[in-house]
Parts: C-alpha cells; structure tokens; sequence
C-alpha cells in the first residue's frame, strides 16, 4: 500500500514549512529512484530496464492529465486506460525484473549492458503473448501487434514494452477474470487495438481531436471492464446454490470462458463492451447463453455414452462368438471355413449400425442443451448423426437379406450371391473408414498433432462431423511409444478376456441352449411366461452368464494393471527402501548419488562426453543404486558439498511433509540441521543416529582398560557412531563456554579444561 500525503507541520516561530517527504515505498526494487543506494541498482541489467521504460518520446500527450518529468511508460499507459496507481507500480517492478534477469541470462552476455537488448525483449513478448496471438489464429482475427519489420530499435523497442506493459496491467487488475484466460485475450485484443490507434495519432471522428480509448479515467478499467464481468460470475455462483444444483442449470468459469473461443464474441460484445448482452447476467436467465462446450448429465446412461466403444466391442464379440461356437467345432477358426458362418458373421456390422444410431441418440439426449440458435450446427450435427446411423442400419439389413434371398433361390452360393457378399463388403469398407483413419492417427500421433494445431477453416469442416472444435488441448495426443504400450496393455487384457470368455461361459453354453429347444410337450407350471416354448428358460440360463461376460472385464483389467503396475513399480526401482534400517544403510549413498546425479559438474575444455565416459558413468550408477560402490567420503561440515547435500535433502524432506507423505515427526527426524555451534562434521538427521551415542558409551566402558587412541578407532569404524560423538562433545563446548560469563575464572577453567581435551 502506498502512503498518503504527510501532514504539514509548524514551525515554532510561527513560519510556515513545507511538508514532510517519506520515501516512496516499493516491493523489491526503488525504480522510481535510480540513484539510491539499493544493491539491485548495481546491477547493469536492471538499470537497463528501468531506463527503457522511461523512453516516453513520440508519446500522446494526454489532454486531461498534467505532463510529469518522472512518468514513464506505466504510467503513460496507467492514466490513458485508468489502471490503478498500485497495479502499475506492481507491474513496473514485475516487468523489469522479468527483463533484467532474461538479460543475465543472455549467452553471450550484450555488449552493452546498460543496454536492454532488443531481442531479449522480443522473445519476453513472445512468452508474454504466446497465448495471445495463439487465440486470434485460432478464431481468424489479425493480431493487434503491430510491429514494423523496419529494424528501427528505437521505435520496435518503445511499441515492444508497451504491448508487453498493457497486458501485464490487464492481467494484474482482471482478479478472478484469470480463470478465464481467453476472456483476458478478447480484453487485450481491443485495448491493443485502441492504443496502436492512439500511437498512429488517429483522429476522433466525433470530436476531431486526438483518438481516446473508449475506457479512461479514475480506475476506469476497474469499474468499467472487470466489475461486470465479476459480478457475472457472483450471479452464476449464487445461483448454483452452493454446488448443489446440475451443472447444466449454471455457468461455471469454463462455460464463460469458452464463449470466447468462437467468432460469436465479437459479434455478441462487441467493443466497447456491451453490457446488455444475452452473455450477462442482465437479462433474464432463459434468454442467457447457456453451457458453450460439454454438460454433464447426471443418468445412467452416461456410462454407454462415454465407453461406447468398449461396450461396442463387447456386443460384437458376444454376437459373434454365440454365431461361431453354434457351429460345436472344436476350435472357432475350424467353423470359419463355412461360408454360411461367414455370413452370418456379416450381422455384427448391422447391429453396429444399430449400437452407433443408439450412441447417437444418447449424445443427443444428453447434449442438447448446447444447442440455441447461435449452436444450431452442433443440433443439425446431432440430428443428422442419427440419421446416418440409422440408415446404415437399414442399409446393412437390406443388402443381408438380398444375400439370402440370392443363395435360397439358386439352393448354393451362387455367383449372384457372392457378388452380393462383395457389394456388402464395399458397404462396410465405406462404414468403417472413419475408424480406418481414427486408427492411423493412433499409429501416427504426430500427423494428428499437426492437424489440430493449424487453425485452417477446411480443417475444421471436415472434422466437423466427428467432434466439436476447441480451444484447449489442441495437438496434445501421446507420442508413438506411449500409444504403442497402451495398444499392447489393451491387447493382452482383451485377449485374455475373450478366450476366456469363449472357451469357458459361451461355448459351454451351446449344448444345454440346443437341449432345451429340442424339447417337445415340456408342462410348465407358469405357463402365463413360457407358454409352450423353452424359450424363456434358454433366457433365464444366459441371463448370468451374459451379465458375468460384462462384468469380468474389470477382473481381468485389475489382474494386468496390477502386474504392470508391479512392473513398472520393480524397474523404477520403487519400495527398496522399506523401513529404517535400509534408509540407514542405503543413505551413506545419498550424498554420492545426489551429487553425481543433480549437481552439475564442473565444466571441461571438451564438453562431448566419449563413450568410455558415458560407460563408466553408467557403471558407477549402478553401483551407487545397488550399494555396490563406495560409501560416500567423509564429508566435513565446512565442505561446500556438505551444505549443497543438506540443502537439497531438506528440500525433499519438506515436500515429502507438505505432500503429507510423512508426518511432523518423521519430518524432524529426517531433516539435516543446519551447521552451527561450530561443530566439525556433518550434522546426520536423528534417525541415523538413535542410539549411537550410547553404543560409543558401552564400548568406552568395555575397552576401560584400553588405549584411548585404540578406543577411537573402534569407535570411528561406524561413520555415523563417530559423528554422533563429535557432534555431542562439539555441542557441549559451545553451551558451556557460552552460558559461562566470559573473562571469569569460571570460563578460564572450562575453557583450559576442553583444551586439554582436545
């Protein structure tokens, strides 16, 4: 917060003097004050930041402000937008210690490094705006970062930071519009359009006079800009009644969010931003644009609706394999050398049509709240799949019968009849095409990576059919490795499933099914349900079967997930340490291990590693991994690496703590203190140490009537039995020379007393 006014004082003589100055407070860094003795200002990089922005030359004088020597480019754009006073001292202080440490990171360093280099800023912006100029190919409007291709530094530099400047102020003042990051975008693309204005010196077609934005004043873009889109969101939550309601009844940030990724918003809002709109939360809430991307619907059927394909698969395979067992061979690819089995096999592919015309109406029923008049192409989407799938259905039934019709009437399989069977055949090659190509972008994750990121509107009218376009998660399919041990996964869970499925619940299922429709002139004491046929009881007996066949999938999927998992688990090395005694007899590795592996190694005159290197290197991980190599060398507490180990081992220890993986107990057990008390080694954690101090006793007394040099030895063969004593006996000098007054006869005695000890 920044401080007030100070209240003037008087004088005792009775004079008037001026009021008291305090000095401007600041975060980090005084970048109001150059020449103040701050340890930040020595720094070049940050003086070359800090002098960038106060480069206002070829600025807009602005009419309704007073010309101050000390403005800058944040204030500048502060008072043409109406930014508050702190956001722009805030993100001042954020830009130029963005700026100076991408300089200091500069390789090789500028030659002038009061300088900002152009470059740094430019990839700064890059970085900035990455997302910026992403979302305006992706809704087709021009970018409003007009930079010239002039290589006019000057100018380049000045249009640079305030682009750079003018979406760090939007972002500091938007509060909870950061869950909307699009929404930021749309706000920046018309401010930035607004300020190129005012930099090209256009005019104001109303006034005749130099262009203003349409937002300025006393925290214009506060009240202006972010209020009603805040108090939006406070409507839509307050209506949702806590979380309890569907979400299809409310908005959340991500239904207002991706209002803004179709070409709608500009049309909607327009600039300045109308307010009136059907987007807010002025109108009345069934004349609201409602859910923009996906509504979760809370029904039974959302499970068919989002594993279709699994359930697919399973109906398929479960058609197929009663089809194929009928046939009572001993093995199922025996009974495929029938061509009445093969086409009979050919119904799969009409109850496919029928199981995608049954996706497509659940897609329908449970996704037509996204549907209005703005959407009406996602609603003739949804229509006109099920109507494709509800013509293949009838498709694939008309050209089966036509086959049967072909082979009854000649009494064989006649040449017309196989001629049908291929017109069939090209019927469904057609049918499953968009699978063909959903599998070759499986196989080739890169292709379909490629595709999702160009935001070419052919692109988008071919996969119009197929999903709806969004914004986020574009080009982010698995690389070829991962897909490929994902198939593999799949493949053995599936194949186990099947066989098991077919060799074990199907088949066995044939004889008694063939049993009891052979029966004849069966009395059953129900007859309103069986009638005189054995129909219902040859349904009775496949009910349990045909419910375990869809159930165990989950068995045999928990079966190899937990085998890969232990796979996985095994390689990675996982669970090795498994209680105290192996931490403490693994940690004497630690220090190695971290220092060979996380610290970075002193830089060589030839920075290719040979492959002799790579191989010893390689061997000593492994022994470091395994115990196998040496223990760690005695590291003394003054070393550097001593203290870089301790660092990064606390690190560790603390995040295991704010993970909850360990409780505050084992955190203090665990952690290395810091050095202190001037003590010579390293200080262990206590887990280490429980107990060592009082083993070092029990030897003393044991060995009494030993040399004491001989007793040190015995002692110093346990490293952590060594440092323990150290540790103990460097504490109690440093608490008994402190506690004791100095310059007393007291002192002299501990003090001569310890150094005939040593």
């Amino acid at each position: 917060m920044s401080r007030g006014p100070a209240s003037p004082t008087r004088p005792r003589d009775g004079s008037h003097a001026p009021p008291l100055s305090f000095p401007d407070v600041y975060n980090i860094i005084p970048i109001h004050d150059l020449l103040s003795d701050h340890p930040s200002l020595r720094y070049p990089e940050v003086r070359a930041a800090a002098a960038a922005l106060r480069d206002v030359s070829n600025l807009l004088r602005l009419p309704f402000v007073t010309r101050d020597l000390r403005m800058d480019l944040m204030d500048w754009l502060g008072l043409l937008f109406g930014f508050q006073r702190d956001n722009v001292r805030n993100q001042r202080e954020h830009l130029v210690l963005h700026l100076a440490n991408s300089q200091m990171r500069q390789k090789p360093p500028p030659t002038i490094p009061d300088e900002l280099e152009l470059k740094v800023l430019r990839r700064f912006r890059s970085k900035v705006l990455s997302n910026y100029t992403s979302w305006c190919s992706y809704v087709g409007r021009k970018s409003q970062l007009a930079l010239s291709k002039r290589n006019n530094k000057s100018s380049d530099l000045q249009r640079e930071l305030l682009y750079v400047a003018l979406y760090l102020l939007i972002w500091g003042e938007s509060g909870q519009l950061r869950f909307m990051p699009e929404c930021i975008c749309y706000i920046y693309h018309h401010m930035a359009m607004e300020l190129n204005q005012v930099l090209d010196k256009w005019l104001d077609p109303n006034t005749g006079g130099p262009f203003l934005p349409s937002v300025y004043g006393d925290c214009a873009f506060l009240k202006s800009i972010i209020m009603p889109f805040y108090q939006m969101i406070k409507t839509e939550v307050d209506s949702s009644n806590n979380g309890t309601k569907p979400h299809s009844a409310w908005r959340n940030y991500d239904d207002l969010n991706e209002f803004f990724w179709s070409r709608r918003c500009f049309r909607k809002l327009g600039w300045p931003i109308n307010f009136g709109s059907n987007y807010f939360a002025t109108v009345v809430k069934n004349k609201r644009i409602g859910k923009t991307g996906f509504v979760e619907q809370r029904s039974f059927w959302i499970v068919f609706r989002s594993f279709d394909r699994l359930w697919i698969l399973l109906i398929l395979f479960l058609q197929a394999s009663v089809i194929v067992s009928w046939e009572d061979t001993k093995y199922p690819w025996q009974a495929l050398e029938s061509r009445d089995v093969q086409v009979k096999l050919l119904t799969c592919f009409i109850t496919w049509g029928g199981l995608r015309f049954l996706q497509s109406i659940l897609d329908a029923g449970t996704q037509y709240s996204l549907v209005s008049k703005d959407t009406i192409l996602l609603g003739l989407r949804m229509v006109l799949k099920c109507l494709v799938a509800l013509t293949w259905t009838i498709v694939f039934a008309v050209f089966y019968a036509s086959i049967w019709r072909a082979k009854n009437s000649a009494g064989f399989w006649s040449d017309e009849a196989n001629h049908r069977i291929v017109t069939f055949l090209e019927a469904v090659f057609v049918f499953v095409i968009p699978e063909l190509l959903a599998l070759v972008f499986f196989v080739l994750p890169w292709i379909r990576n490629a595709l999702e990121a160009l935001d070419w509107s052919v692109l988008y009218v071919l996969t119009w059919w197929f999903h709806t376009r969004i914004y986020v998660g574009r080009g982010l399919r698995e690389g070829l490795v991962n897909n490929v041990r994902y198939t593999l996964f799949w493949i053995a869970v599936l194949a186990s499933k099947f066989t098991f499925s077919y060799f074990l619940q199907i088949k066995p299922m044939v004889a008694p099914t063939r049993a009891l429709l052979n029966l004849r002139n069966v009395t059953y004491n129900w007859r309103e349900f069986f009638v005189s046929s054995n129909r219902i009881a040859v349904v009775l007996i496949w009910m349990p079967v045909v419910l375990i066949y869809f159930m165990d999938l989950q068995i045999w999927y928990s079966i190899f997930s937990s085998f890969t998992g232990a796979m996985i688990g095994l390689f990675s090395h996982l669970g090795e340490i498994r209680n105290t005694e192996h931490l403490r007899h693994r940690f004497q590795f630690f220090a190695s291990a971290l220092q060979f592996n996380l610290m970075p190694e002193e830089q060589l005159h030839s920075p290719r590693m040979t492959l002799v290197k790579k191989l010893r290197d390689a061997i000593h991980r492994f022994r470091l991994r395994y115990g196998l190599g040496q223990p760690y060398k005695k590291i003394e507490s003054s070393q550097v690496e001593a203290t870089r180990f301790a660092l990064i081992w606390n690190e560790i220890i603390t995040t295991f703590r704010e993970e909850d993986i360990i409780s505050d107990r084992e955190n203090e057990l665990l952690q290395l203190p810091p050095n202190c008390w001037n003590i010579r080694v390293i200080r262990w954690p206590c887990v280490l140490l429980c107990n060592e101090l009082l083993l070092a006793l029990n030897q003393a007394q044991e060995l009494a009537d030993a040399p004491d040099r001989w007793i040190w030895l015995k002692i110093s063969k346990n490293e952590h039995r060594r440092c323990a004593v150290i540790e103990a006996y460097d504490s109690i000098k440093n608490l008994l020379l402190t506690i004791v007054k100095y310059h007393t006869e007291e002192h002299s005695i501990v003090e001569k007393l310890f150094d005939e000890i040593d």
